[in-house]
């Protein structure tokens, strides 16, 4: 937080008249600034809301209690040996107004020449194009580890909790992604529940960061239990992953490696992108965030952006963390024009950070098909790499079949070549569909699964590759010109398992 520190320092000293701390932590908001008037003295903080009016002025107390106009009007005429930061909170639901509106701009003008600075707090904001060239704009980040060491430290100390090196450590990281007023709130529990921290509250931190991110309305903290064991094939993606893991590590930091940036997976309908996805989270010990772009997209003009910079804020602050983007295509493949430009400008957002991005964020998107993703999503830089998922060979289909038959009838032993020459052109989730047909055929019976019953149902699967096979084709040609790498290991000699 020193930078952001000195970043507001410098704002105020230079006399910034209009700031816009985009931020929706009041309270935090008002300790920094309360920090940064002890720093910058002999200034002072003030602050106003629309029920209470004005605070910490003297022989002003109360002023401007709903009437925003007036308290617009106090920092217009308040004398320049007298530098005050004035925090209004919720102001911007009054400068649709056009007479604040124009009370603000003139304030702009007039602040220059004086040392008072308005200061306005939100999160969600689409301020009136008037405003643009006023506002000067200062992203609060969510707390770093070190202010949440500290904090941590405080309350255990104020609770008089024996709270152990180590034990601090693993609360602090596991609190990484709350907010000041979140990490308080599951100090109080722990506090209500055992009178003092511990590494019990571990489960409860979890729980609130669900919370957290399901009230960022696009992101979905994704709950996981799946292993790569859990894919079939895939053999080269799964050797890449491997290695990328590793360079997360402080040792890869010292060998001079960067941070792993991500990986776009396309193919497919049912080639396993979903579940690669969901099974590196896990392998990896990482939370799994999975972005909705649709919600992204939804509201207001305006808000997609603001929703964009929440969104990465929020992912970066969870770091190291999964962020998986579903079906990218529909996301960002759509015509620029039916959208005003919304599209196109969230997606050049989302591609600066993820090219200039230096943290544990490691981006996982998944796409049915390449025709409608933007040329700039597929230039080098913006991922590690891009993987093509095919349809699972012969190899392939028999440890796929194999596979979703221990997961649900483990003690049998089926020979499977004559299902795997049947299903030439399923995919994975194909091919899982034939395994619980047969099952429903066998059930049905009250016997035991055969062989017969996986080539029945086989036979009554109309595969996607027949439904779609020039969009397949196209794909296979796209990756073929060396766009893509093989996501499977091609073996010199096809040999039937046995």
């Amino acid at each position: 937080m020193k930078n952001w520190d000195d970043h507001l320092d410098l704002l105020i000293r230079a006399r910034t008249p209009l700031l816009w701390i985009r931020s929706g932590e009041e309270e935090r908001v008002e300790v920094l600034l309360n920090q940064a008037a002890k720093r910058l003295q002999p200034r002072r903080v003030a602050t106003w809301d629309y029920i209470e009016g004005l605070k910490g002025a003297l022989n002003s107390e109360g002023l401007g209690s709903r009437q925003p106009m007036l308290v617009l009007q106090w920092l217009q005429k308040l004398e320049s040996n007298n530098p005050t930061i004035l925090l209004v909170k919720d102001f911007h639901r009054f400068c649709e107004d056009a007479g604040i509106a124009r009370m603000v701009r003139n304030l702009s003008v007039e602040l220059r020449q004086r040392p008072h600075t308005l200061v306005i707090c939100s999160g969600h904001w689409t301020p009136p194009k008037d405003l643009d060239e006023a506002l000067t704009i200062l992203d609060l980040p969510l707390p770093q580890e070190p202010e949440i060491r500290t904090l941590l430290s405080n309350i255990a100390q104020v609770s008089r909790s024996d709270l152990d090196s180590e034990v601090l450590e693993e609360l602090t990281h596991a609190c990484s992604g709350l907010s000041e007023a979140r990490v308080r709130q599951v100090a109080a529990r722990a506090l209500a529940q055992r009178g003092q921290l511990g590494r019990e509250d571990l489960a409860e931190v979890l729980e609130e960061k669900r919370q957290s991110v399901a009230r960022s309305e696009v992101l979905e903290y994704f709950v996981t239990n799946a292993k790569p064991s859990d894919i079939g094939g895939l053999d080269a993606l799964k050797g890449w992953l491997d290695q990328r893991h590793q360079a997360f590590s402080d040792e890869a930091r010292n060998f001079g490696l960067p941070l792993p940036r991500g990986v776009l997976l396309v193919g497919p309908q049912g080639t396993g992108k979903s579940l690669t996805a969901k099974a590196i989270a896990h392998s990896w010990s990482m939370p799994l965030l999975r972005l909705d772009v649709g919600r992204l997209f939804a509201g207001l003009v305006g808000a997609s952006e603001a929703r964009t910079r929440e969104t990465i804020l929020r992912a970066e602050a969870m770091a190291p963390c999964v962020l998986w983007i579903d079906e990218i295509d529909k996301g960002f493949g759509g015509d620029a024009r039916s959208d005003g430009g919304t599209s196109q400008r969230v997606l050049a957002n989302v591609l600066t950070w993820m090219a200039e991005k230096t943290s544990a964020v490691f981006v996982v998107a998944t796409a049915n098909g390449v025709e409608r993703l933007p040329a700039e999503l597929l230039r080098k830089g913006r991922f590690d790499e891009i993987f093509m998922l095919d349809l699972p060979t012969l190899e392939e289909r028999f440890s796929i079949l194999k596979l979703h038959i221990n997961q649900r009838r483990s003690s049998l032993n089926l020979p499977l070549n004559a299902v795997v020459d049947r299903t030439e052109g399923f995919s994975g989730a194909e091919l899982e569909q034939t395994v619980i047909e047969a099952m429903h055929l066998a059930f049905a019976e009250r016997r035991e699964l055969e062989e017969t019953d996986l080539i029945l149902a086989a036979t009554q699967l109309v595969p996607l590759s027949k439904t779609a096979r020039e969009q397949l084709d196209s794909l296979k040609q796209w990756a073929a010109s060396g766009r893509a790498r093989p996501a499977s290991l091609k073996l010199s000699q096809a040999l039937r398992p046995t």
